[in-house]
């Protein structure tokens, strides 16, 4: 397969994807001429079956939204691959890692090949381009004075930004936020995953903007 991505199965044995391309080849440069050869088995939806990992990137480029997702990765955090899997569903405009450059992709189950990704040493650097881009700071921490995700207006073009997972925020991040947004929770954890929480929050932004008519 020429993304070198191909799955076959899933972990219940389940075949996923489609076989070789039956009949005429299109002629539309956007397909792949091996993946039409040999069949699909990627992890994309039906819209790009077949399609060059490049033309589904260019496709996805026309229909992102305006807000940005960060994680402070100072702990090597493995909740960065699910950051940037559910950053690539939600069609994130790009995601910034903050802190140490290597991180566990598996993850991510190849969605960093289609996500925009971008790498800052520290916070500092993080807020610089925030600023840079017109782009409001929004924490998601459940640090005290922070707003209920639940009632709270997200900006249009915002960063959500999440800290690793266990310490949270650092305090410079917290600082340097307009905004602080909290998950409204009911059990007796102190929090939860920092995964499932950009997930959360990343949901919200949809709710609140996206146009969902344009939804798969």
């Amino acid at each position: 397969m020429s993304d070198g991505e191909a799955t076959g199965a899933t972990e219940w044995g389940e075949t996923i994807g489609v076989g070789p391309w039956e009949g005429d080849w299109p002629t539309d440069e956007r397909y792949d001429p091996e993946l039409l050869r040999d069949g699909d088995r990627r992890n994309v939806v039906d819209a790009y079956r077949y399609w060059r990992r490049e033309s589904i990137v260019e496709e996805l480029d026309t229909r992102r939204h305006p807000f940005h997702v960060a994680i402070e990765n100072f702990g090597h955090d493995h909740n960065i691959g699910t950051v940037v899997r559910t950053a690539n569903a939600f069609a994130a405009a790009e995601v910034h890692i903050v802190g140490r450059r290597r991180w566990n992709r598996r993850g991510a189950m190849i969605t960093d090949k289609y996500q925009h990704l971008r790498h800052h040493a520290d916070v500092a650097t993080l807020l610089a381009h925030a600023a840079a881009h017109d782009l409001t700071v929004v924490a998601v921490d459940n640090s005290p004075g922070a707003v209920q995700l639940e009632t709270a207006q997200l900006p249009v073009r915002c960063l959500l930004l999440f800290g690793s997972e266990g310490p949270g925020l650092t305090a410079e991040a917290r600082d340097g936020a307009a905004l602080t947004v909290s998950i409204a929770q009911f059990g007796s954890t102190r929090s939860i995953n920092a995964g499932v929480a950009a997930g959360v929050a990343m949901h919200a932004w949809v709710s609140q903007h996206a146009d969902l008519s344009t939804a798969w």
